[in-house]
């Protein structure tokens, strides 16, 4: 009776997906240009620290239908929302999503929709499968299939993103098995859907070579994450082993450190001119714990840089330990800000 109870839940939350006031996608329209979707991620900014925790609010962050409102308004076109699926499903195959966790995350992709933002969510924090990735093997590619069957009637302005950061045990030739695997089964029900792949390694740069794209897949996206110096972006962060002895470094913008980050940015244009992939840094961001004027400037460099290789980007977060607005306050960080929506 449970089961029936919960198949029925889900398709009826199938059904007002489709009916939902967003548009969607017109049957026979052509393959969407992936270029084109990536023009439409920045300004970008993530809603970190909320749907990827074990539970909402359980990091300090729940998503207030204002959020979105307040994103738009401030300039930003897109949010990405990072999600762990993962941690609501069933034990046991078919792992089947939780009703209402999915009712939730549908109804803050329609209030992003809604408020005329590009809107990309991924699996986000699955930590099972970095440790035992083929444990966990089928379990991912259930978490697409529903997702991916859910959102199908959703306008182009919804990009999937397949695995946030794969890294430990998920090593770049596992990956290059299991996200191909992924897009076989989105392109089920979403044949038209633009995807985002990023790289094994935590995301970073130095994996992109590794990096095996099938090549019959045009309508993708290749996302990096961007946090070098990471003794300046991640200092006395709680979860980085030793970062409190990173305390006090700065980021002037010295010729050497300019130099670094382009020299970085310029290694990223190679591999996507090479591969014909537009790139977006899904994220960059420095810790509050970093001062200020710092802050303020790498961002604003980073966001220079991506402007320089017409790299679409989403900063790290929007309201947290990164965040550059303040839910307390109830207002941006204007350093934060201007370095960001740069006029």
């Amino acid at each position: 009776m449970k089961n029936f109870l919960i198949i029925f839940l889900v398709n009826l939350l199938i059904m007002c997906s489709s009916s939902s006031t967003v548009n969607s996608v017109d049957e026979g329209d052509t393959i969407i240009d992936p270029f084109k979707i990536n023009s439409k991620l920045y300004p970008g900014i993530n809603l970190g620290n909320a749907l990827e925790a074990p539970n909402e609010g359980d990091w300090g962050v729940t998503i207030k239908d204002e959020y979105l409102r307040i994103i738009k308004d401030a300039g930003f076109n897109s949010v990405r929302i990072p999600i762990r699926w993962s941690a609501h499903t069933e034990i046991d195959s078919p792992y089947t999503l939780d009703y209402s966790f999915l009712a939730r995350v549908k109804h803050v992709i329609d209030e992003a929709l809604n408020n005329n933002l590009t809107v990309v969510i991924n699996i986000h924090h699955f930590e099972e499968i970095f440790q035992n990735p083929e444990a966990q093997h089928d379990k991912f590619l259930s978490i697409w299939e529903q997702v991916s069957r859910i959102f199908k009637d959703y306008p182009e302005s919804l990009v999937f993103e397949i695995l946030n950061e794969p890294h430990d045990n998920f090593t770049a030739e596992l990956w290059n098995e299991y996200f191909p695997e992924a897009i076989e089964v989105i392109r089920r029900t979403n044949p038209d859907r633009t995807l985002i792949v990023g790289t094994a390694g935590w995301g970073g740069i130095s994996a992109l070579n590794d990096l095996e794209i099938p090549n019959d897949e045009q309508n993708l996206i290749i996302t990096v994450h961007y946090y070098e110096p990471f003794h300046f972006t991640h200092q006395g962060a709680e979860w980085s082993d030793g970062s409190e002895a990173w305390l006090g470094t700065t980021w002037s913008a010295t010729f050497e450190e300019v130099t670094s980050m382009k020299n970085h940015f310029d290694q990223i244009d190679a591999w996507a001119t090479e591969n014909n992939r537009p790139i977006y840094i899904g994220e960059f961001g420095a810790y509050h714990k970093a001062d200020m004027y710092s802050r303020h400037l790498w961002t604003g460099y980073v966001v220079n840089q991506c402007q320089q290789h017409n790299f679409s980007w989403a900063y790290w977060e929007f309201c947290s330990g990164f965040g550059a607005w303040n839910p307390e306050s109830k207002t941006w960080n204007q350093a934060l800000l201007s370095a960001l929506i740069q006029n």
